[in-house]
């Protein structure tokens, strides 16, 4: 079953993941609006942080996005749209 995904995450200090669920696998473009105060902080594969800056964005293709962790400055967002295809 494909479903589309469709969804703005609020940043908030502390690590959550992108998804509710424990696995969600889909193909997502996922932006961090230039409208963001600040960096938003993913946890890496190898545990490390990445920071995206205001204005970047990226295509992630069929990942479990209730493994991906992210935090931000509280008010930012991110952005996601893709599906399960």
């Amino acid at each position: 079953m494909n479903n589309a995904i469709l969804r703005t995450l609020a940043m908030t200090a502390e690590f959550r993941p992108l998804s509710p669920r424990d696995v969600e696998v889909a193909t997502v473009d996922i932006t961090a609006p230039p409208s963001n105060q600040g960096p938003v902080i993913f946890t890496g594969d190898d545990g490390s942080t990445v920071a995206w800056i205001p204005g970047e964005y990226h295509t992630l293709v069929r990942v479990n996005l209730g493994a991906i962790r992210v935090r931000g400055t509280p008010g930012d967002v991110l952005t996601l749209v893709g599906g399960t295809w």
